[in-house]
């Protein structure tokens, strides 16, 4: 995170100070950091925690203490500085820390090197010490602008026997210059600062605690009240840190609890790329669960007894098996719960396109894209299940209602996908409809008609598929041009089966895009028959088999966006923007 962490206090003699500060270098130390290390001595302190290694590097002068700094440099002068505005000793070149995996270096010394981080630093002590203070002078407050920064600040009191009102005022501050990631980290800042400020308060409350005990500082100042308080403290009205709590690591272990928190605030969020509004599919899928949670708990022990057996059990987008011992109450429209049962037979289209032949799939697929049922007639439910499984990809999740086996059939009205027995009778007039198309799976005659696809003991070879239909699709037919684009991703052998699917779910939502402004211009708009011919030419969908596939594909539309559509339509605002 790019950010700087500060320890700020407010001197009694010099104002608002800052004590002690750790920033983050993506680029190597500051001119001077590292220049005087003096080599082969002093490398210690070094431990390594949570992938960050620390370090105290010993330099020959320190120009945050003006012992030989250049007149350039930012930080105060030595004169002008007490006990209580100084953090590190003279000579001390301040903290270092590596972090491997990122390779950034965490390091903390009493004011930044840069000029312009340290006036930016030097205001935002002021003003969390002086101004931008909340109520009661003690806890968290946010400020700041676009030119210096914004700051997180949460303000304390340390308890010193030797202070006025026996306390010093400290705050904690966290700067920078990205003021949404600030205030989302206002949380998780709030409360690892807490934590390390009880922990700098537990320490001075027991040197109090031990120093009123010895010698009480309230009698003493009752006796001694005409005489000026400064002259009696005898000079010691400046009193560091260190010397408050009495913890001479009371700086090593600020700069690992302050680089932590940097690289920590920094890793909790990422950005994420959002694609754009939920696609159909999702808002179909969030429809569905919400609509069978409020079902279940509207459902009790004696109506699921009183539920009749002859009736399977229908959701659009998912079939619940009555053969199921334990159907599952949340549908996962992208694939079934297959647990108990073997690997899928049909693994994907193109699998499925090379076990029926070019000509029957083209003909599954068109009544699949076109809204007829599809009804497969086996005595292996696991084959149904995943022949189903594959042709659902091609089909929005709204367009997708699923009987996967059933002992009776069932009419086109409750599934558009119907699995069979093979006793089960058909009647006559759906054998010969052109809105249905019938795959029977029967036992092969040959002993090996298959012998390429399968070596495992899944093998196809000793099924036969037929498929008929009362309307077969002939082969110079140009058909959906969807159907034409799934083809040929299909017979493209350099794409692979991840790519395909990935061709499907684009090829879905641009013919559901056109969907949308179809039913918006027909449904919503209301307009005449020779507009929506001109809407189809300019959408390339004015073929027969085009427009038959939008009609059934706009029944899959979601009803938070049909419900939003008209909404729209009847607001006054709307009414008065197309008049």
């Amino acid at each position: 995170m790019n950010a700087i962490v500060a320890l700020c206090h407010f001197c009694e003699l010099h104002g608002p100070r800052t004590l002690f500060c750790t920033e983050v270098l993506h680029s190597p130390l500051p001119q001077g950091a590292g220049s005087g290390d003096i080599s082969g001595q002093n490398e210690q302190a070094e431990e390594e925690e949570g992938g960050i290694q620390m370090s105290s590097r010993i330099r020959s002068h320190s120009p945050a203490e003006g012992a030989s700094a250049d007149s350039s440099s930012p930080g105060p002068k030595k004169s002008d500085m007490c006990e209580g505005c100084r953090s590190l000793a003279g000579g001390h070149p301040g903290y270092v820390s590596h972090d491997k995996e990122t390779s950034i270096k965490y390091v903390s010394h009493q004011h930044p090197n840069h000029p312009q981080l340290f006036s930016i630093v030097r205001q935002a002590c002021v003003r969390s010490l002086s101004c931008e203070v909340c109520p009661g002078r003690e806890g968290p407050i946010f400020f700041g602008d676009e030119q210096h920064g914004f700051v997180f600040s949460h303000t304390f009191f340390i308890k010193d026997s030797l202070a006025r009102g026996f306390q010093r005022w400290y705050s904690i501050i966290t700067i920078m210059m990205d003021r949404i990631y600030l205030i989302n980290s206002w949380p998780f800042l709030l409360g690892k600062i807490r934590g390390i400020i009880d922990e700098l308060q537990g320490k001075a409350l027991k040197v109090f605690e031990a120093e009123q005990f010895g010698c009480p500082q309230r009698a003493q100042r009752m006796n001694t009240a005409f005489t000026p308080f400064l002259h009696q403290r005898n000079g010691n009205a400046a009193r560091s840190l260190t010397s408050l709590t009495n913890d001479e690591n009371l700086w090593a272990c600020l700069h690992t609890s302050f680089a932590w928190l940097l690289k920590a605030c920094g890793s909790r969020l990422t950005e994420k790329l959002l694609e754009g509004a939920p696609t159909e599919d999702t808002l179909v899928q969030m429809e569905k669960l919400a609509d069978l949670k409020e079902e279940s708990e509207g459902w009790d022990g004696s109506e699921e007894e009183e539920k009749p057996s002859s009736q399977p059990d229908v959701v659009e987008g998912q079939e619940l098996s009555k053969s199921s011992p334990e159907p599952s109450l949340m549908p996962d429209c992208n694939s079934w719960n297959v647990a108990h049962r073997r690997l899928s037979v049909f693994r994907s289209l193109r699998h499925m396109r090379q076990v029926l032949g070019a000509s029957a799939f083209r003909m599954l697929a068109w009544h699949v894209l076109m809204g007829n049922q599809v009804i497969w007639k086996a005595r292996d439910m696991d084959l149904v299940q995943s022949a189903f499984d594959v042709l659902r990809t091609m089909l929005p999740v709204g367009c997708v209602r699923i009987i996967p086996y059933s002992d009776q059939y069932e009419e086109a009205y409750r599934c558009n996908f119907l699995g069979l027995s093979p006793h089960v009778q058909i009647p006559p007039h759906i054998l010969s409809s052109e809105f249905a198309v019938l795959v029977e799976v029967r036992a092969a005659t040959r002993s090996s008609l298959y012998p390429t696809l399968f070596d495992d003991e899944q093998s196809l070879n000793k099924y036969e598929f037929v498929v008929t239909s009362g309307s077969p699709v002939a082969a110079d037919r140009v058909g959906p041009t969807i159907l034409n684009k799934i083809e040929a991703a299909l017979t493209n052998q350099n794409l692979s089966v991840d790519v395909v699917d990935q061709c499907l779910v684009c090829l879905k939502e641009e013919w559901m895009n056109k969907v949308k402004v179809l039913f918006k211009f027909t449904k919503v708009d209301s307009r005449p028959k020779e507009d929506t011919q001109k809407l189809l030419s300019i959408l390339g969908a004015a073929e027969e088999d085009n427009v038959k596939l939008l009609k059934f594909w706009m029944t899959g539309l979601s009803k938070t966006y049909k419900s939003h559509l008209m909404s729209t339509v009847r607001s006054p605002t709307s009414s008065e923007s197309r008049n």
